[in-house]
């Protein structure tokens, strides 16, 4: 769809909320640049992890910043199940969010507008985006949606691991002190625990469009 104005759209959830699906639906239908943010962290957790830092030393995390420009955003390895906990681990130091802050703000300024999904968009990356959601689903559902990508792959994991995989991430990014998850209090509230990609698509463009005043 062509964009005549500007359009920043922020795009918030916890892990496996179908946020990502969702932000990448929205920049094809209003033709639109795309971050997942994540993918920034997951990048900083794998230069961790290749020169062997400890993702428990803040310090070392914050020095795996400077590997991200070596590493391909699009490595398969970045969705792996080991890098997505270091991410997380490493997402909470406040030396790396502010290492990141830039870059993100960077990519949120171009000219036509973006795009952007993460944990924090709607409330510290882009607080004045022009349609924010909040996407969610319950635990269990979101455990099951992981379970599922994780066996496609190939990988063998239990669905009791994943939920309480889920469960920890869930608590780290909602109780650290830098950034933490929560829903702007602008932002719509848009949960998939019931919906089939296509309807929460369908309910996501019509939150942006009506945030726009087209409905």
């Amino acid at each position: 769809m062509e964009q005549s104005q500007r359009l920043l759209i922020a795009v918030d959830g916890p892990a496996a909320s179908g946020k990502g699906t969702i932000a990448r639906a929205l920049a094809r239908h209003y033709d639109l640049p795309h971050l997942d943010t994540g993918m920034l962290y997951r990048g900083v957790a794998l230069a961790l992890f290749r020169f062997g830092g400890d993702p428990g030393n803040a310090f070392e995390a914050r020095r795996a910043v400077e590997g991200l420009e070596q590493i391909d955003l699009g490595d398969e390895e970045l969705r792996s199940e080991v890098i997505g906990e270091i991410a997380s681990r490493v997402s909470a130091y406040p030396g790396v969010r502010e290492a990141l802050l830039e870059r993100q703000k960077h990519f949120a300024d171009q000219e036509g507008g973006a795009v952007l999904d993460g944990r924090d968009i709607g409330t510290v990356i882009c607080p004045d985006a022009d349609a924010k959601l909040f996407v969610t689903a319950s635990p269990e559902v979101r455990a099951e949606r992981r379970f599922r990508e994780i066996e496609g792959r190939g990988i063998k994991v239990s669905l009791e691991d994943v939920l309480a995989d889920i469960r920890a991430r869930d608590e780290r990014d909602a109780g650290r002190d830098n950034a933490p998850l929560v829903q702007a209090e602008d932002a719509v509230l848009l949960d998939t625990s019931a919906m089939g990609v296509e309807d929460a698509i369908a309910a996501a463009v019509r939150a942006v469009e009506t945030a726009r005043g087209n409905t």
